[in-house]
């Protein structure tokens, strides 16, 4: 499956559900949407992907958002828009592309890695501390944030 990935003219009530399924804090996303560069991913005209990007320190990017709707998902989808994000990053001179997710997030966890990332950082109680609501994944309480990191080349 090609995808055509491109910045979206204006972000659609499509593209906010995606981003809300991967991040359900809409405060947070609004505020690092406001900073970060947003691409769509597109498959014969139809949105299955989103992806926000977000300088962190001068030569890190940090995937802050990353989502494939439901039917489309364990399709490749994903790792292409990690493979674009490298080369964007790799292309805009970041040396290093950092992401987070959950540490009941089994499936990300292992796609990431599959892409090359590395284990550097457990934030502890992200979830309690920034989400009002109790996250379930997995049948477990979501607490702390797994942080990974790809060294570029």
């Amino acid at each position: 499956m090609k995808l055509n990935i491109k910045a979206p003219d204006t972000l659609t009530k499509q593209h906010y559900a995606l981003l809300l399924e991967a991040d359900p804090n809409k405060e947070l996303v609004n505020t690092y949407l406001q900073r970060s560069f947003c691409f769509d991913a597109t498959y014969n005209n139809e949105l299955v992907g989103v992806l926000a990007l977000l300088p962190t320190h001068p030569e890190t990017l940090e995937i802050v958002n990353i989502a494939v709707i439901s039917e489309q998902r364990n399709r490749g989808i994903g790792q292409q828009l990690l493979s674009f994000a490298e080369k964007y990053a790799h292309h805009n001179n970041y040396k290093c592309l950092e992401i987070g997710t959950g540490t009941t997030s089994l499936g990300q966890l292992y796609l990431y890695q599959k892409c090359g990332f590395r284990v550097f950082e457990i934030d502890q109680d992200f979830f309690t501390i920034h989400y009002d609501d109790e996250i379930i994944e997995n049948r477990l309480i979501l607490k702390d944030m797994i942080r990974l990191r790809k060294i570029l080349n």
